[in-house]
């Protein structure tokens, strides 16, 4: 459901989308990306960045740039920079993003993926923008 839900996503999301995702370790973040890459045409294999906190993905329909925050939790996120990559005609991902919130764009869509079993994820989403708000009528639209 995760993976469907994430792909139908990524086939509606433009230049310059800005995509939160929140949840407990294990709900689901990374899996949710992989949908949204599948739905972007993107072949490679969708990784973590815990590790390198950014991995780029250049060869689909838009670039992707997926950003895992978790390390950043008890470090100075102040140091990174990341104006560069909302400026370019991407979409970017962004795991743990309340560790970096002085640093968001002011729309952005916000998905809180909840676990609630072994194979049962629940997925709440706000938009924050007009661009959102209609990005996220057209998803559920499409979940439908």
């Amino acid at each position: 459901m995760t993976l469907n839900a994430a792909e139908k996503l990524g086939t509606l999301l433009q230049p310059y989308d800005v995509i939160l995702l929140n949840g407990d370790l294990g709900a689901g973040k990374t899996t949710f990306t992989q949908g949204l890459a599948r739905g972007l045409a993107i072949k490679r294999p969708i990784k973590s960045p815990t590790f390198t906190l950014i991995r780029e993905y250049q060869t689909g329909r838009l670039p992707l740039y997926h950003m895992d925050m978790y390390r950043l939790e008890n470090a100075a996120a102040n140091d990174l920079d990341l104006s560069d990559y909302f400026a370019q005609p991407a979409v970017i991902v962004i795991e743990w993003s309340q560790f970096i919130s002085e640093q968001l764009p002011t729309q952005y869509l916000q998905i809180e993926l909840q676990y609630l079993g072994l194979t049962q994820r629940q997925l709440v989403a706000q938009a924050v923008g007009a661009r959102f708000q209609e990005l996220l009528a057209q998803w559920q639209t499409a979940l439908n």
